[in-house]
């Protein structure tokens, strides 16, 4: 579970300092970083399985269902970011998803203090 955290977090953020200068720079959110965003969130996906397979195996979280609403809401956040991106053409694509990766990165944060407890 380190490991997907870990790449993860790490992912995460890169893609929020390279949107964080871009709205620094008052420029919208590029496909390229669109892109980055679907390794982030295939590190996610990543991160679910190997809980899923841990937790067939016994090795589950302490407290699951707050593990679980961490995980799954994280899924979430990107593609909402990324609609929001291409929908609006403006700097503030570039702020919602530095937000996001902020908060991916708050959650990766205590995902890993769930799985250890």
């Amino acid at each position: 579970m380190l490991l997907t955290v870990l790449l993860t977090s790490v992912l995460a953020g890169a893609l929020g300092l390279w949107a964080a200068w871009y709205a620094v720079r008052g420029r919208p959110v590029l496909f390229k970083q669109l892109v980055g965003g679907a390794a982030v969130e295939l590190a996610l996906l990543a991160q679910t399985v190997v809980a899923l397979v841990a937790g067939a195996g016994g090795h589950g979280p302490e407290e699951p269902w707050t593990f679980w609403g961490y995980l799954i809401t994280a899924l979430f956040l990107l593609p909402v970011a990324a609609v929001w991106a291409m929908t609006d053409r403006t700097r503030t694509s570039s702020v919602a998803l530095l937000v996001v990766c902020v908060a991916i990165l708050a959650m990766q944060a205590r995902v890993w203090q769930l799985w250890t407890a």
